[in-house]
């Protein structure tokens, strides 16, 4: 303290550091973006591995839809791994397994060696890198800003389509689909060991605490807590009792609704926009924009995350949805294909990041890897059962209708649930009734 004046003394102003927190979510940001941009960008990789194995179409998408189920399955595994391992040794077991399945895809050439190299254990690999594993991590580090730092989180994932397709289109054009995928094996295994090294870790006391919005610097603490310890106010829940709470379900129905309706849209979206009159480029770029959309709504949705009530965020999100589906189904034009594509990509990657975000405030940061991955099993198996079933009704019936109807009806099904949830970030759930 420095006197000017008798009976005067003037504190310096308290310094502020970087809260560390926030490495740990860039690092995990950017691992999301190269394994989901992998496990949902294999577009260009499709036709050059079916024509290099003698595959049929229909054949290899087997193969891939097979993927898509053991990327769901590999969720709760890798949240309860991530429970009892901790995350960086789950992240690196992650590493092991997809550089593993990449060396075993590109020497295999049997149907039965793809399907559990690039089917079964490259899934499980990359589910091991996933938000599943990462958001239990980031929660523990964040309290006060915890949804503005779940959806940075969510970020990678969104961009992961938008940044890989491309990058991976033009690997396999220069290098063939064989190097492409061993050279990208090899740089996600070593970005994943040296941020699994040297950035992801668990938050200490020394950390300092982001509740408190920032920390000052070497003001110690008046408790034992880290920034990991979960509220006195959240209620103690067993992974059994948290899933007899109606708002565990809740959640469930908004996953089903979007993993049926990101998925058809991912399949089927530009098919149905050229069947309705659009140029393929044309319904490629309307499609594009709502992955372009995404990320930059992505910095808008993170400042509303922890400034009003998170059911209402997540109702909305499921709305505006809906609305974007049927605006995809009514769009004649280009210029109302985009206006559509940027009002469905404004909330494009909003769901898991509130989900997540709900899930921790009323089970606690200790059980949302567990839960969460349950809710993406079976965000993924629907998602499989829209893949096949929007060629099918359209075989059938004609039209996308009904199948992209009943997309936009199950998210304004999942907007009502998600209104009804609890309103504050600690409510001790009801059980089913």
């Amino acid at each position: 303290m420095i006197a000017f004046f008798p009976g005067t003394v003037i504190s310096p102003q308290p310094q502020r550091h970087w809260y560390f927190g926030w490495n740990v979510v860039a690092a995990c940001s950017i691992l999301t973006l190269f394994t989901v941009g992998l496990r949902l960008g294999v577009g260009p990789l499709f036709l050059p591995i079916a024509t290099d194995l003698g595959f049929t179409r229909s054949t290899l998408s087997a193969v891939i839809a097979v993927g898509m189920l053991f990327y769901g399955i590999g969720m709760p595994l890798g949240g309860y791994l991530v429970k009892v391992l901790h995350t960086r040794a789950v992240v690196l077991l992650g590493a092991v397994c997809v550089l593993t399945a990449l060396l075993w895809t590109v020497n295999t050439t049997s149907i039965v060696g793809f399907i559990f190299a690039f089917g079964i254990l490259l899934s499980i690999g990359l589910s091991f890198i996933s938000p599943t594993a990462f958001a239990p991590l980031v929660l523990r580090w964040f309290v006060k800003k915890r949804g503005a730092a779940v959806f940075y989180l969510s970020t990678g994932g969104v961009a992961g389509i938008a940044v890989i397709t491309p990058l991976l289109n033009f690997m396999v054009e220069n290098l063939g689909w064989r190097n492409s995928l061993i050279l990208y094996g090899i740089g996600l295994a070593s970005l994943t060991t040296l941020m699994g090294i040297f950035i992801i870790r668990e938050p200490r006391a020394s950390d300092g605490d982001e509740d408190t919005s920032q920390t000052l610097v070497n003001t110690p603490r008046k408790d034992n807590r880290t920034p990991s310890s979960p509220s006195p106010s959240v209620p103690h829940y067993t992974a059994i009792q948290a899933i007899k709470t109606r708002p565990f379900w809740i959640i469930v129905i908004g996953m089903l609704a979007s993993g049926y309706s990101i998925n058809l849209l991912g399949v089927h979206g530009v098919p149905m926009l050229v069947d309705h009159g659009f140029s393929p480029m044309m319904a490629s770029a309307g499609i594009g924009v709502i992955g372009i959309t995404g990320i930059i709504s992505t910095i808008v949705l993170s400042q509303l995350a922890d400034r009003v009530q998170r059911r209402k965020l997540l109702a909305t999100i499921y709305f505006i949805r809906a609305v974007g589906f049927v605006g995809l189904l009514l769009a004649t034009t280009d210029l109302q294909l985009i206006i559509v594509a940027i009002i469905g990509g404004s909330v494009w990657a909003g769901n898991v990041a509130m989900a997540t975000a709900i899930l921790a405030d009323l089970y606690g940061v200790r059980l949302v890897g567990l839960l969460f991955g349950w809710t993406y099993l079976g965000h993924q198996i629907v998602g499989m059962i829209s893949s096949w079933l929007g060629g099918w009704a359209y075989e059938q019936l004609h039209t996308h209708w009904p199948v992209f109807g009943f997309g936009a009806l199950s998210l304004v099904v999942a907007a009502y649930y998600s209104w009804i949830l609890p309103n504050t970030n600690h409510t001790a759930p009801k059980a089913v009734r």
